[in-house]
């Protein structure tokens, strides 16, 4: 990764349109015909990457290890939903975004979400590792 003076700050963006298959009734996480927040965390998810796509070196990416997401609105099938997230803080190989979900101008959700960079390679190949002692 490039050094942390640059990184810090660094911002990006994901849309998506929901679908009927978004929702949690679908789901099956509620009764309700309403986008699951799953889909909000995703799309976050993917403005945190987006963020750091001009920073990583060469055979790097990051992996989720912590969020939390708190949910403020509700959107329906149909809604483009824009999120984007922020690199707040960085420590070692652990950064941590400031995200956030709107449809339009309307809030729905917000997280702070700290994802790990890895070497690709060494963690898939730790990952079957442990997998196949399991």
């Amino acid at each position: 990764m490039k050094p942390a003076e640059e990184v810090l700050g660094a911002v990006g963006f994901s849309v998506m349109t929901a679908r009927p298959g978004d929702t949690c009734v679908t789901m099956g996480v509620s009764d309700l015909p309403v986008v699951a927040p799953s889909h909000y965390l995703t799309l976050m998810e993917n403005a945190c990457v987006a963020a750091l796509s001009e920073y990583l070196e060469s055979g790097e990416t990051t992996f989720l290890t912590h969020s939390t997401l708190e949910i403020v609105g509700s959107a329906t099938a149909g809604a483009e939903l824009r999120a984007n997230a922020r690199v707040i803080e960085i420590n070692g190989r652990e950064l941590t975004f400031e995200c956030e979900v709107y449809e339009s101008e309307r809030h729905l959700a917000q997280a702070e979400i700290k994802r790990a960079t890895v070497e690709r390679i060494s963690f898939l190949a730790r990952t079957a590792a442990q997998s196949l002692l399991n």
